[in-house]
């Protein structure tokens, strides 16, 4: 029997587990419009829908960093696989609201155990370069994306219904789930794993401000993703492509995040990306047709760090919070999203009725709610501008941190 570890192997299990959790938010935005006209569901009950994925996330990340320490990654990978797998196939047989409700929250607690036993578990096997490491796993988020989103735009072509798009997610959750079982994982050794200083090191300043921030990040990044087919169905301009766009230069990003991260430091990188994000989006907000390609690509440099750079900066800047402090700050965003997906739904659905009262034909006030929709949005990353200029201002007292642990 072979005893060997191999760190290869995990982190390409735990990249196809990513692939699978990036599918379901790709394909599950490509149906919105199919799950609305199917179940006779408005944009707010859509949202309440998406929301269920996103709230089974935090659901998973803040009981899977609690029990990290006890159970290891192994058996949250099961879960992980075991909720993916039954999400899934209920997802495909949903009989209406409640079903898809019950599933999508089954798929989100899925994509929270995946985050919750990958990201410290690479942080553990990649203790000397974190976030270099995490932006490099992260790639296969919007890679994962742009294969879910490549897809739905080839079977839509076809005219295949929404259950077979979400029929092929199960072959990749079948490889993960087969190669964590396999695989043997190594004993934590580079991160903190005594639960009471991990929980101890939460209630700090820094840690608080930091949360707060990836609810902001997550929502910029997410939630503008999540409603593309909606906001941009009329605008001119694929939403399929512009999210296989997008996240297809993501996924480039990341995978080449070393040399920016060295450069700016994390700080530095998610700065810059505040800044360059509420560019993009209130661009997005104002054009039309194939500038929104233009507009989109932006976007994509804009959002394209931040998630792994706020885990990377957990790890690196609060390392005492172990394994619960990356779960937690993951949680938080997308808890945040998901509290965020029916507002945004309500926003257009609001924004379109107004414009219809004002005279508008149905295609024009769904372009006009899809517009002021974005306009709103601009308004995480302005936020982000402000609280990551603070974290900037004080980056030498936070590097001295860092060194210090």
């Amino acid at each position: 029997m072979d005893t060997t570890i191999s760190k290869k192997i995990l982190f390409n299990a735990s990249c196809i587990a990513l692939i699978v959790t990036a599918m379901t938010f790709a394909i599950r935005a490509g149906i919105l419009v199919e799950l609305g006209n199917d179940f006779n569901l408005n944009n707010t009950q859509l949202g309440w829908i998406n929301s269920m994925a996103f709230w089974g996330f935090p659901v998973a990340t803040i009981f899977g960093g609690l029990l990290y320490n006890y159970f290891g990654p192994k058996k949250l990978l099961v879960a992980a696989f075991l909720s993916h797998l039954v999400g899934l196939v209920m997802t495909i047989y949903a009989d209406g609201f409640t079903t898809l409700l019950i599933s999508s929250f089954l798929i989100g607690f899925a994509n929270g155990s995946v985050e919750a036993a990958c990201n410290p578990l690479i942080a553990d096997m990649y203790s000397n370069n974190r976030t270099t490491m995490l932006n490099k796993f992260h790639v296969w988020f919007p890679g994962g994306i742009v294969i879910g989103a490549l897809a739905t735009n080839f079977m839509n072509s076809f005219g295949l219904g929404w259950q077979l798009k979400i029929a092929i997610m199960i072959l990749p959750t079948l490889i993960y789930g087969y190669m964590f079982f396999k695989a043997l994982f190594p004993k934590s050794e580079n991160i903190d794993t005594d639960t009471s200083n991990n929980i101890k090191s939460l209630f700090t300043p820094l840690f608080i401000f930091v949360a707060v921030c990836m609810t902001l990040t997550a929502t910029t990044e997410l939630g503008t993703q999540q409603w593309l087919q909606p906001l941009l169905e009329k605008s001119g301009a694929s939403p399929m492509l512009i999210l296989a766009m997008v996240t297809g230069i993501m996924a480039v990003g990341r995978y080449f995040a070393g040399p920016i991260v060295h450069k700016l430091n994390p700080i530095g990188v998610l700065f810059m990306s505040a800044i360059v994000s509420t560019v993009a989006i209130y661009m997005m907000s104002i054009v039309d047709g194939t500038m929104l390609y233009g507009a989109s690509i932006l976007f994509a440099f804009g959002v394209c760090y931040f998630w792994p750079t706020m885990i990377g900066f957990v790890s690196e800047y609060m390392p005492k919070t172990g394994a619960l402090g990356m779960s937690l700050v993951g949680g938080m965003g997308m808890f945040a999203t998901g509290i965020w997906n029916p507002i945004i739904g309500s926003w257009i659905d609001t924004n379109t009725q107004t414009a219809l009262d004002s005279g508008l034909t149905q295609d024009l006030a769904e372009i006009a709610a899809g517009k002021a929709t974005l306009g709103n949005m601009t308004y995480f990353p302005l936020i982000l501008i402000v609280f990551f200029g603070i974290l900037f201002l004080n980056r030498k007292n936070l590097e001295k941190l860092r060194v210090n642990g």
